[in-house]
């Protein structure tokens, strides 16, 4: 009652102020002062946003918080009109704290990921967020720059005035406000506090921030400060207790919130608040949905109605609008439901509309136990949080599976009671990520950590007593290859004793190692063995027993003694606890080069004072550069310096995918170091190299554009013309080709070139000098785009996948031989190819080759080598003999002259484009093992040119994995896709004609919608 009265008074007072505001505004219009200079004002003098330099930015975003830019080029139409509607609004941005202003610098405007002209970037604290609303539309532009959104930053409640405190209360359904005053200990105190909960409250939907205005907090009548102010659309409450208790403030303003919901519908909430209720509700419903679908608003229109029973048994109901989040979940379609018990997802596989029976099954959730039914991304999720867990890899449809699964739900209490997650998974591709080749298969997982059973599935006691033994004994668990790549990519600190578990000296350091494994526990630190000496030298491991760590993937080896335990129970925690650079092997260096996308590699010698020196400088910045995603690691190896073309140490270079730079600066100015590497990370830059270096590019990469610049200082013509050049590194790098420079004359002298500087263009090893105007660089980048440059007479291109992806959809007919380099067969089967290629220029058919890691899984293939004709994408594998070059020319001359009436073939990889391109598409998903399959097949052919009439593209696929995603298990299966979204068919495939009326009536039926 008390704290109602004092909500009343606050608001009439608050009520009252306005008014009074409002009065003393009129009378000032009333009665303006005299002011001829300003009536007389010209239009030259209005309010224009000031024109900064590249400099004066940085020191306008060093010196203010909110920092508002519009960035504008001189050649670009609309830059003016635009500006002309901003400055309308300078005058009140400044009023809002914010400072306006103006620059053109196209390289600076690269450097913030703006490439369209005109843009406005908001820098809060020199973190910039990109305007992406209609900049014509000024009024916008101001509510953008003084929201509570724009302005929130991380971990700290942001200050306001108190023009910006009106609006935000405005505005914003629910805020908090600090009222305190400067050099107020207790202020300062409670505010420190409550940054802790500033997260917190902003995922649950609670804007925060803090206002330091004593003559507003005296007219507000809030007494001695600090003060805390809760306005629930724009209502006020004041909190009365202690400001240091900052989990009491949270809960607080989360019990305030719900009270002042007048409505009682499910709530909104984002993937913040999301993650936050999961983590503190034990029974929670989320459905999932699309604001502008339908079916979802359909949906959410039924289960409106079961939200107060909801909440009677207990069940928080929400509901989350964003793809991102949904995705995280492992759902690809909307609306879905998930229900989380104590964490544990599981998806309702019913008729969501039908909101009684999904009531039940909610209260039957609750009321018995079984095994819940996870995605693949739910089950990572759940790995990564360390979960002691129990997992079925199953296949629905797969009689054995059930049988299993029937006589385990047997024992899911029991797994309960010792504290066991038991879920299930129907997914054949995550099991294989684990090393498992049957199904079905049960694996244990604690701290991540799995371990397979190898017994007899139907014997649900002694699977428990499996799962029991493993709960309550410690040991190091006993792990194959494909678990260990796993294990290292998904937990942040792996401790990993490599064994021979045949030897003495192993089984000894083992026995002593197992009496610290529960202590590495504590610490977070999984502890793992393996014995596989092939997986040991992958990582330049010569000598067993050898202990490695992994920190985030990278290793350290210890280099002590093993049978100390407690000795390397301190190396291991402090290893964790303390950033170092870590000294590893030039194995570990080229699996690092292939796996880390940006990489920094200090070449020294350990024995050098210089090079201990400069390794004890750059361990400074060290956590620094793992904010920024980039890891750095130390190498003392004198010959695998000199194959990169280092003559003398310490050096250090970058790779950044596999590209490698080098640093020409002082390694021992450390924050120069820092601000190289960073500004490699975030900007397109052209890599310098060394000739050892080139020379490696090019035996590597199908396509080098090399810029030899000869001996080249800053500020040089050849410095200016490498500047420009770096304005198309993004292109090239799109098109997969490298682009370096080079200042090293040998390589380039070997090749002929003898005048500086030079560009040239390296095509599958072969040299093509460019003899164009090289200060354009746009001459330069449409000259390496011309078909003429990128191939080669006489010779099929080998190309990379990116390079790939160019030719496919520019090129409406492609013959492509996808092979293994390593394989002899596949070298004799390209000298004859090379035969035909002529012919099939030509007839204006590109013919590539391409043997890039993975490609294989990449467009779905059968096998290696593979021929593939494509025709706008779609393709045609080739079955006959390889070597028979004059049957496979008439073979690909048949495809190009036929006109096809058939439904297309598609691999996974097409498949997705075409769900993500085409606006109304039909896909036929069936299987080799499918009797009925091909008759049904031939049948929906006839109806192919129909489908054509009515703009629905007809296409066919293999792909079980997608089909499975969308619940398909069993084929034929038919699906419409209309914008990206499926619809599944449930009528007779046999019968084509209601096939064909079924997909038009569906196209009918979404255009009328939109």
């Amino acid at each position: 009652m008390i704290r109602w009265s004092r909500t009343v008074w606050l608001g009439s007072i608050l009520a009252l102020l306005l008014i009074v505001v409002s009065s003393v505004d009129g009378k000032k219009q009333q009665t303006p002062e005299p002011s001829p200079v300003k009536s007389a004002k010209p239009k030259e003098s209005e309010p224009e946003i000031e024109e900064v330099t590249a400099k004066q930015l940085e020191r306008v975003l060093n010196e203010k918080d909110f920092v508002a830019v519009f960035w504008y080029t001189r050649s670009c139409l609309t830059c003016d009109k635009v500006l002309e509607e901003l400055e309308k609004i300078d005058d009140d941005t400044d009023v809002f704290g914010v400072d306006f202003v103006k620059i053109n610098d196209k390289r600076l405007a690269k450097h913030y990921g703006i490439k369209n002209f005109p843009a406005l970037t908001y820098f809060r604290e020199k973190e910039p967020i990109i305007y992406d609303g209609d900049l014509m539309d000024e009024e916008n532009v101001l509510d953008f720059l003084t929201s509570l959104e724009a302005m929130d930053l991380p971990d700290r409640i942001e200050e306001v005035n108190a023009k910006i405190l009106n609006k935000i209360v405005e505005d914003t359904e629910f805020v908090a406000v600090l009222f305190y005053k400067p050099n107020c200990k207790r202020c300062s105190k409670a505010l420190q506090e409550l940054e802790n909960i500033d997260d917190e409250a902003d995922q649950l939907g609670i804007g925060f921030v803090k206002i330091s205005d004593e003559s507003l907090a005296e007219e507000y009548n809030l007494g001695e400060l600090p003060k805390l102010v809760y306005y629930r659309h724009q209502i006020p409450i004041i909190y009365e207790s202690e400001l240091t208790r900052e989990e009491d403030v949270l809960e607080w303003l989360v019990q305030n919130k719900s009270t002042g919901d007048e409505e009682d519908i499910i709530e909104d909430v984002t993937a913040k608040t999301l993650e936050t209720l999961i983590e503190s509700i034990d029974n929670l419903v989320v459905l999932f949905y699309d604001n502008d679908d339908e079916d979802s608003l359909q949906a959410l229109g039924e289960l409106e109605k079961i939200d107060d029973d909801c909440d009677k048994h207990g069940i928080q109901f929400v509901k989350i609008d964003d793809e991102e989040a949904a995705k995280a979940f492992g759902i690809d379609d909307v609306p879905s439901l998930v229900y989380f018990e104590k964490q544990i997802p599981n998806l309702y596989d019913g008729d969501i509309e039908n909101e009684d029976e999904f009531l039940e099954w909610l209260v039957d959730q609750l009321q018995k136990d079984e095994i819940e039914d996870v995605t693949d991304e739910m089950l990572d999720r759940l790995i990564k949080e360390g979960k002691t867990m129990a997992v079925l890899f199953y296949d629905n449809n797969d009689r054995k599976s059930q049988k299993v699964l029937n006589e385990l739900e047997n024992i899911d209490d029991e797994c309960d009671n010792l504290g066991i997650v038991f879920v299930k998974i129907d997914n054949e591709d995550e099991a294989k990520e684990y090393g498992i080749e049957k199904i079905p298969a049960l694996m244990y997982f604690e701290k991540g950590i799995p371990t397979l059973f190898t017994g007899n599935l139907e014997e649900e006691e002694k699977v428990l007593k499996w799962l029991e033994n493993h709960q309550t004994t410690d040991e190091i668990e006993d792990i194959t290859d494909e678990m260990l790549d796993m294990i290292i990519e998904k937990m942040p600190h792996v401790a990993v004793l490599f064994y021979d578990k045949d030897q003495k000296k192993s089984q000894k350091i083992l026995a002593e190692l197992e009496n610290i494994d529960d202590e590495c526990d504590s610490h977070d630190i999984a502890f793992v063995k393996i014995d596989n000496d092939k997986e040991a030298k992958e990582y330049g491991i010569d000598t067993i027993p050898t202990l490695v760590l992994f920190e985030k993937g990278i290793p350290h080896i210890f280099e002590g003694d093993l049978m100390k335990e407690e000795e390397l129970l301190s190396w291991l925690v402090h290893q964790k606890r303390h950033s170092e650079i870590p000294d590893i092997s030039d194995e570990i260096m080229e699996k690092l080069i292939d796996k880390v996308e940006y990489l920094a590699v200090l070449f020294y010698d350990k024995d050098d004072k210089q090079d201990i020196r400069v390794l004890n400088e750059l361990e400074n910045i060290d956590d620094e550069l793992e904010k920024e995603g980039i890891v750095i690691v130390r190498l003392d190896n004198d010959n695998e310096a000199k194959e990169y073309g280092i003559d003398h140490l310490p050096t250090l270079v970058y790779f950044e995918n596999k590209i490698p730079a080098l640093y020409e600066g002082d390694l021992l100015n450390e924050e120069e170091v820092l601000k190289w590497l960073i500004h490699q990370k975030e900007t397109a830059t052209i890599e310098e190299v060394t000739d050892e270096i080139l020379h490696e590019l090019i035996e590597d990469h199908e396509y080098v554009f090399v810029y030899f610049s000869g001996r080249c200082e800053e500020g040089d013509e050849c410095d200016n013309i490498l500047d420009e050049l770096e304005n198309i590194d993004d292109e090239l790098d799109e098109s997969g080709i490298v682009f370096v420079t080079t200042e090293d004359l040998n390589f380039a002298k070997r090749h002929g070139i003898k005048t500086f500087p030079s560009l040239v263009f390296f095509r599958n090893k072969e040299p093509l000098v460019y003899k164009g105007d090289i200060n354009d660089e746009d001459e330069v980048l449409a000259w390496l785009n011309e078909e003429d440059t990128l191939e080669i007479p006489g010779r099929i291109e080998e190309v990379n996948i990116k390079m790939l992806e160019k030719i496919l959809t520019e090129n409406e007919n492609v013959v492509v031989f996808f092979y293994d380099e390593s394989d002899k067969k596949s070298q004799k089967i390209i000298s004859e190819l090379e035969n035909i290629d002529d012919e099939c220029e030509e007839k204006d058919i590109s013919f590539v080759k391409t043997s890039d890691e993975g490609v294989d899984k990449e467009y779905d293939l059968p096998e290696l080598p593979s021929l593939v004709f494509y025709r706008k994408k779609f393709r045609k594998i080739y079955t006959g003999d390889l070597m028979h070059e004059e049957n496979i020319l008439q073979w690909v001359l048949e495809l190009h002259e036929s006109t096809p009436d058939v439904i297309e073939s598609v691999d996974r990889k097409t498949l997705q484009v075409l769900i993500n391109d085409v606006e109304h598409l039909a896909v036929y998903f069936y299987d080799d093992k499918c009797d009925s399959c091909e008759e049904i097949l031939e049948d929906l052919e006839t109806i192919d040119d129909d489908t054509d009439k009515y703009d629905i593209q007809f296409v066919k696929s293999k792909d079980n994995k997608l089909a499975s995603e969308l619940g398909i298990f069993s084929f034929p299966a038919l699906v419409y896709y209309e914008t990206g979204v499926p619809i599944m068919y449930d009528g007779d495939l046999r019968n084509e004609k209601k096939v064909l009326s079924w997909l038009v009536e569906q196209k009918k039926c979404k255009s009328n919608k939109t």
